[in-house]
């Protein structure tokens, strides 16, 4: 008999607060989605394993290094193993650009056992056996190609589930990247993140394992109703009314994302104060790597996308630095700064 699916993921907590003397500065974190390009309004496919944009990573990541920012290219199995894509990259590790971490797209890495579809692409929908499998497998080839094992991982598709934490405690992972608040994906099979808190925590697992969630939230004076007042805006009278645009023209509601992909600098600047005012202390910044190149993401479609995203980027880390005063780590430095935090506060 076949091992059972699990259930889609929903968080609901609760979770420990982690030191305060751990935060006396805002930080960042700068995630990049590193994956091969497919047209994200078609079916998934197997076929669709291209990743030529990597020769234009440095685009990026010249103005992290203008920054002193080192971004966790979180990477799937089609850029760990293609040579065009791993030395683009391994440049980069080499001269201590970056963090190399892990990114499973399921349909795209071996083995492959499982039916391509929607439900099927978020991992954590997988057996038990085979969400493992695959891991186990991508986490080996990027230990091979870039001589270092992977710390740092971002389920595809923010596809944590009821075994992903357990998985990654087997196979010696430090940080997940997986959270990604508010968003609620059961729509489409995924996992629901609408409750899940915009702050790192520690996961329930033998090895301490931190989430750094995404960062998203709604933003505006609706406060409390934030969610409600969104989901009826989703709905099919609330489309018909038109009524995200009216409450988003109110600031009553808006759903942002930090990410230059498909909010703009304004957008980013207006999240980042309001979860500071909340008291965040903890951002992450995310986008994928086939923006690199115009024409494969909805985002960049041409040059002058190209232009505004870098730009985007290039602006909002001048104003992380000099304006909020922040700093930037990877997720590995991230971990090891709180977990020395967490272990002097119970001394």
């Amino acid at each position: 008999m076949s091992e059972p699916l699990p259930k889609c993921w929903t968080w609901t907590g609760p979770v420990a607060a982690l030191p305060a003397a751990a935060f006396a500065k805002p930080i960042l974190v700068v995630v990049v989605d590193t994956e091969e390009e497919f047209d994200w309004s078609e079916a998934f496919d197997r076929r669709k394993t291209g990743v030529a944009h990597m020769r234009h990573v440095e685009r990026f990541q010249s103005i992290c290094d203008e920054a002193g920012i080192q971004p966790v290219y979180v990477i799937d199995h089609p850029i760990a193993s293609t040579p065009e894509s791993r030395d683009a990259l391994l440049a980069i590790q080499r001269r201590g650009g970056c963090e190399i971490g892990a990114h499973l797209h399921p349909w795209v890495s071996p083995p492959f056992d499982e039916e391509v579809n929607a439900r099927n692409s978020y991992p954590g929908n997988l057996p038990r056996a085979l969400e493992r499998e695959k891991l186990a497998r991508l986490t080996t080839v990027i230990e091979n190609a870039f001589g270092t094992r992977p710390r740092a991982y971002k389920s595809g598709r923010y596809g944590f589930g009821p075994n992903t934490a357990a998985i990654l405690d087997e196979l010696g992972y430090d940080v997940d990247i997986s959270p990604a608040p508010p968003f609620d994906f059961r729509a489409d099979g995924g996992p629901d993140w609408s409750g899940a808190p915009h702050q790192p925590y520690w996961l329930p697992t033998k090895r301490p394992i931190l989430a750094l969630p995404n960062t998203g939230a709604y933003v505006g004076w609706a406060g409390e109703s934030s969610h409600g007042l969104y989901q009826l805006a989703q709905g099919a009278a609330g489309r018909t009314l038109r009524l995200g645009g009216v409450l988003a023209r109110l600031r009553a509601v808006e759903r942002l994302f930090l990410s230059p992909e498909g909010y703009g600098e304004a957008d980013m600047v207006r999240l980042t104060r309001a979860l500071l005012s909340r008291g965040a202390r903890v951002l992450t910044l995310s986008l994928h790597s086939p923006s690199f190149e115009p024409g494969h993401t909805p985002y960049v479609r041409d040059e002058k996308d190209l232009h505004s995203l870098l730009a985007t980027c290039r602006n909002y880390f001048r104003f992380f630095r000099e304006e909020v005063g922040g700093v930037s780590m990877t997720a590995a430095e991230l971990h090891r700064h709180v977990e020395t935090h967490s272990r002097n506060s119970r001394a």
